[in-house]
């Protein structure tokens, strides 16, 4: 059985690889959509964001990276996928999260909503917060995959 995995990855988080790899385990193969997302401003292009998570992944051969740009429910299914898979971190999470899972679901009632929570190490690590901290320079070599650390670093970020 096929899942995606989406969001806009911004950077990717060791919370991110996490909830991947063991989905990874999961199902027989796991796609990690990566949403274009005009709304947000991101920090990444989404070219950077695709690289970041190919490297993250290339000894995995049960996942696999592409982009989107459309509704995720027609992503899904143009994918063959019945599943999608969510990260919950908090109580703050869960509602957003329902609210979306819900309005996936009207839109097409075969998609399932897999919600899964990080590990205990990763649950306070957002994307948001990883870009906070960049933004001021600071260290963040322990909150993302060491390949997204080095990639930034290429970029010209601070990490370590």
């Amino acid at each position: 059985m096929r899942a995606i995995y989406p969001g806009t990855f911004d950077p990717c988080t060791n919370g991110h690889y996490d909830l991947l790899i063991r989905s990874a385990e999961l199902f027989d193969e796991v796609v990690v959509a990566i949403a274009k997302n005009v709304s947000k401003t991101p920090l990444l292009s989404l070219e950077d964001r695709y690289e970041i998570l190919r490297r993250c992944t290339q000894e995995h051969s049960k996942i696999r990276i592409e982009t989107f740009d459309c509704l995720l429910v027609e992503f899904a299914q143009s994918l063959g996928a019945k599943v999608v898979i969510r990260g919950l971190r908090a109580v703050s999470d869960f509602e957003y999260e329902l609210q979306m899972g819900y309005a996936n679901q009207s839109l097409n009632p075969q998609i399932e909503i897999l919600y899964l929570m990080p590990s205990l190490q990763n649950a306070f690590v957002s994307s948001s917060i990883v870009r906070s901290i960049i933004e001021y320079g600071g260290k963040i070599s322990h909150l993302v995959p060491k390949e997204a650390c080095q990639f930034l670093q290429e970029k010209g970020y601070r990490c370590i």
